[in-house]
């Protein structure tokens, strides 16, 4: 069975928090087969996260709206 290649660009993004974040690509954790997000800050001490692709994906309420936990705002 091919790999499906997951739907999310390389790029900024922004948090609904208003942090902005790089996205360097999605990995596959080693047990789970999940798919996991690799970002870095792009503020502080830009650091490296992970995050599973779902959660990544997801909308959050904010002031009674739903809203993108992360927003795509364009290339690096």
């Amino acid at each position: 069975m091919p790999d499906k290649k997951p739907e999310l660009r390389p790029g900024r993004y922004r948090h609904y928090k208003g942090m902005d974040y790089e996205v360097l690509g999605v990995a596959r954790h080693s047990e789970t087969e999940e798919q996991m997000v690799v970002y870095r800050c792009l503020y502080g001490d830009y650091s490296l996260w992970v995050r599973p692709l779902a959660m990544f994906r997801e909308t959050v309420e904010m002031a009674g709206e739903l809203v993108p936990r992360f927003a795509y705002v364009g290339d690096k």
